[in-house]
């Protein structure tokens, strides 16, 4: 296998108001940024995360091309979900050794439609997504599910929002928000809101590469020493909601053990503590020190953000070995976990 790093990573200060901007003028300053703190204006493969609902629009992504530059033609790929994904296919295309560096990016805006709405379309066409149910709602089944199994409390769900709203408000690229309330009612029993991860609109890039490129392009590489994915069966009716087998799955093919820090991509407060679990992350582990999805959750780019402030610890020396983790679907449906340490696996 290649030796293949996290050399940079960049992102927006997300905001969760409609800034009357398009989607490719809030990519746009960040792959500015990253060609800047390269000081790359070309890269060996590109591969980007976004979802053409948001925008209402066939092959929406193309317009970011734009941004990037159509000419001389570069290579070019992309997929339908968050940009974490689109990075996995940017390391197997820097395993086969064709190419030395790769730029990866996602982005969404979610404040131009009904999140919970637009979400349904993942469901099951038959089944499921005509009966309306959206995301949160079956979040709350599968919360329910959770606290039945293993006890926990609401009060345990308050203080995971609590210390990730916490943590955001040191994040100066996250949303800034007011510690739970008591009294707040319900959003989805047994979930209130502020269990939930607030609309978000936001782009992130990260670059890659192999080798001796990526110790001439970081001081301090995040070597991406294991990485893997995996899916759940599609009907959450079929499986159980209060653990999450993919991810435990991909957390062992991936290498996770002694890790100092992790960043999840959980939306919703309870799948933090599922996360955990099915990670075997103990106590010891710093779970979303940036604040997490519960923080900021732009769509197609939250999952990528956690692997690159994963990535921004190794970089500035603060940890040496991490986990950046995505998820897709619903009720943990997928999930991605990448380990990334300060040492090369070379």
């Amino acid at each position: 296998m290649r030796e293949i790093a996290v050399v940079a990573f960049v992102q927006t200060q997300h905001s969760g108001e409609d800034q009357g901007l398009h989607e490719t003028e809030i990519l746009a300053p960040v792959i500015t940024e990253i060609k800047e703190k390269t000081g790359l204006s070309r890269f060996g493969f590109t591969c980007s995360g976004s979802c053409d609902y948001f925008q209402g629009a066939p092959f929406s992504f193309v317009s970011a091309l734009d941004v990037l530059g159509a000419w001389p033609p570069i290579s070019e790929s992309h997929v339908e979900m968050d940009g974490a994904w689109a990075l996995y296919e940017a390391w197997v295309k820097l395993q086969h050794g064709e190419i030395d560096t790769a730029l990866v990016y996602g982005f969404g805006k979610s404040t131009q439609g009904v999140l919970r709405t637009i979400m349904t379309q993942q469901l099951d066409p038959y089944l499921l997504a005509p009966l309306g149910v959206d995301q949160v709602s079956l979040a709350a089944l599968q919360a329910r599910a959770y606290m039945e199994r293993s006890g926990a409390k609401e009060d345990d769900l308050r203080a995971i929002a609590a210390r990730s709203r916490a943590s955001g408000r040191d994040n100066p690229f996250a949303l800034h928000l007011p510690d739970p309330e008591d009294g707040d009612e319900y959003d989805v029993a047994p979930l209130y809101p502020h269990d939930v991860a607030p609309i978000t609109d936001g782009a992130a890039a990260i670059v890659l590469a192999a080798g001796d490129r990526a110790r001439e392009l970081c001081e301090r590489p995040a070597w991406i020493t294991g990485i893997d994915h995996r899916s759940e069966a599609h009907s959450p009716g079929v499986r159980d909601l209060s653990r999450s087998a993919s991810a435990r799955l991909a957390g062992e093919r991936a290498g996770a053990a002694g890790i100092e820090i992790a960043e999840l991509h959980a939306q919703f407060s309870h799948e933090e503590l599922i996360l955990r679990e099915a990670l075997g992350l103990g106590e010891d582990v710093d779970v979303n020190p940036s604040g997490g999805a519960l923080s900021a959750n732009p769509p197609m780019a939250a999952g990528l953000i956690r692997i690159g402030e994963a990535a921004s610890r190794i970089h500035d020396g603060s940890a040496s070995k991490v986990l950046g983790h995505a998820q897709s679907g619903p009720c943990l449906q997928q999930n991605l976990v990448c380990v990334l340490s300060g040492e090369n696996n070379g």
